[in-house]
């Protein structure tokens, strides 16, 4: 199946728009090619949240994957089956785990099965949605 191409650097052309597209693809089990990754951003290219996210997602649709390595603008994703069970991962920084929460929760939700995610990064993080609102609202309203 040929992958559908997204312009990363469109809008604010931060890490929403990987996060949101990896979730997409997922859920959709269709392929994508992300490329101009973060390009509006200081530091652009993914950071050690965005690799995290995309990491999940590839181990929870046992997904093929290209470019997915810190720096990198441009990945190829291609999801192959949704699965639930146990998945841990450390952010290795302070990057924002409730950012990662949103990319891999939708995936969790059509996984079939149960899925527990263990997550060790950020959790009241800059420009991120603070772990209690997660709690208390995004989570109470889905």
């Amino acid at each position: 199946m040929k992958p559908i191409v997204i312009d990363g650097s469109y809008g604010e052309g931060g890490g929403s728009i990987f996060r949101y597209a990896l979730a997409l693809s997922s859920v959709t089990l269709k392929p994508i090619e992300i490329y101009n990754i973060r390009a509006k951003r200081s530091n652009p290219g993914l950071r050690p949240q965005h690799l995290t996210a995309a990491k999940i997602l590839a181990e929870m649709t046992e997904a093929k994957c290209e470019g997915l390595n810190v720096g990198s603008t441009r990945v190829y994703f291609e999801p192959k089956k949704r699965k639930g069970g146990k998945f841990v991962f450390d952010v290795g920084t302070a990057g924002s785990i409730s950012l990662i929460i949103q990319a891999v929760l939708p995936v969790a939700l059509f996984a079939g099965k149960e899925s527990i995610i263990e997550l060790r990064g950020g959790t009241d993080v800059k420009f991120a949605p603070p772990i209690d609102y997660m709690k208390n609202v995004f989570v109470k309203n889905l």
